[in-house]
């Protein structure tokens, strides 16, 4: 499995995020084309090699034409303009924003990632104003550089194979910002809703080398906790890339640096294996996460199928449902899902918020796992990734992804199980 880890010991913003992707191998080529693609102009794209602290870097700077108009934006606007990008490798289904598309670990590029970070957006900037997400005005954050920079990560990630992405607590800065709206405490308002439920490090001072200022911006903070499946240190990894983004600022203290380590996971017994590259698959992998269940015995089915949403969305692995029979023989279910360490209060937040449920049990479990790679194959409807999974080296299963067989067949006008067939039959023969 690729695992892209964060590590935001200076902080975070959209374009140094960028910045450490094409610093750790994105081809600047294929970054152009897909922002290319998108319905939007008046604005260059500047790509460029810069030190901070005697380090080398990537700095991405997104220069906006002073003569072309660039109206405040909201949700809807946001929608229209990713959806419009149809080759830029996210996938977009043609469905709305009643809620923050499903992201799931492992399956980048399947769904609606970038449509996911707006409208985390959208809702943290909402509960700050008293507002709905869908009336917000984005100001800094709908601008065009915050468009450029969310799509060119989304589709980063699936370009560099991402299948999974970890990230460091993140430094919240100190002292204040000029905004839209005024003179702001750092970190700002925006900021501060989008970590909850998230580990942050908190403020050490100057006095321990801590650079004053805005160090996770808003942007930066709803990439990461919408893209990433967990929060720590780094994981057990094979390193194979490393990349450094450049912030616009030089750092007095610490380098105003983004740093991104691109691996394959280490399995339980992959340390054999220690020169495997992109594309190959490890060992069986095994790991510990939570299992959160709550009795719920009042709730409608379709506040039960909002509920799902909400904890996939909240970060959850697996969510299920089970029938059972509740105290004074009422008929009830239980609630059942998987989170990672560091997504185990976000997830029970979304629980809480969304059902009637007093109480959550939660215990640690042991997972023994396939190791999964993903595998392209040629059909004659197109492209279509298969899901492969190995133990011990061993093809154990293998499956067309849903998105790519729904989406080419919606494209062709076949039947899905055309493409998927065909997907199978150009899998076999590759093997």
């Amino acid at each position: 499995m690729t695992i892209l880890y964060i590590d935001a010991f200076s902080g975070i913003s959209g374009d140094m995020f960028l910045g450490a992707l094409l610093d750790a191998g994105l081809a600047e080529a294929d970054l152009r084309a897909a922002l290319a693609s998108l319905p939007i102009e008046g604005y260059e794209l500047l790509v460029r090699r810069e030190k901070r602290g005697g380090i080398e870097a990537t700095r991405v700077e997104v220069r906006l034409d002073p003569g072309a108009e660039q109206p405040h934006r909201h949700l809807h606007h946001i929608e229209e303009i990713i959806k419009g990008g149809r080759d830029c490798g996210l996938r977009i289904a043609d469905c709305g924003l009643d809620g923050i598309p499903q992201i799931r670990p492992g399956e980048a590029g399947t769904h609606l990632r970038a449509l996911a970070v707006f409208r985390r957006l959208a809702e943290a900037e909402a509960r700050v104003h008293g507002t709905t997400p869908e009336k917000v005005h984005f100001h800094e954050v709908g601008a065009v550089d915050a468009i450029v920079d969310i799509v060119g990560v989304c589709a980063g990630l699936e370009m560099l194979g991402v299948e999974r992405v970890v990230a460091s607590p993140l430094p919240m800065g100190s002292g204040s910002v000029d905004a839209a709206h005024g003179r702001l405490p750092v970190p700002v308002p925006a900021v501060v809703e989008l970590m909850k439920g998230f580990p942050i490090r908190p403020p050490t001072g100057q006095a321990c080398g801590e650079e004053e200022g805005e160090l996770t911006t808003p942007t930066g903070a709803a990439l990461v906790v919408t893209l990433a499946d967990a929060f720590g240190p780094m994981p057990a990894m094979v390193i194979e890339k490393v990349g450094y983004g450049a912030g616009a600022r030089e750092g007095k203290h610490v380098p105003n640096l983004l740093r991104v380590i691109l691996g394959r996971e280490v399995g339980p017994s992959s340390s054999r294996r220690a020169g495997t590259t992109p594309g190959q698959a490890d060992d069986a992998e095994a790991d510990t996460v939570w299992l959160l269940e709550a009795n719920v015995d009042d709730a409608s089915g379709e506040t039960l199928g909002a509920a799902t949403q909400a904890l996939f969305e909240a970060g959850a692995l697996d969510v299920w449902l089970v029938a059972a029979t509740m105290k004074k023989g009422r008929p009830g279910v239980v609630l059942a899902c998987l989170a990672a360490e560091g997504l185990v209060a976000a997830v029970e937040e979304a629980i809480f918020r969304e059902t009637t449920t007093f109480g959550v049990r939660r215990s640690a479990v042991e997972r023994t796992k396939l190791a999964r790679e993903h595998v392209t194959v040629e059909t004659a409807f197109g492209p279509v990734r298969v899901k492969v999974g190995r133990r011990g080296g061993r093809v154990v299963t293998a499956a067309p992804e849903y998105e790519d067989c729904r989406r080419l067949a919606a494209e062709r006008g076949a039947a899905f199980r055309e493409v998927y067939a065909a997907a199978m039959e150009a899998w076999r023969g590759k093997e």
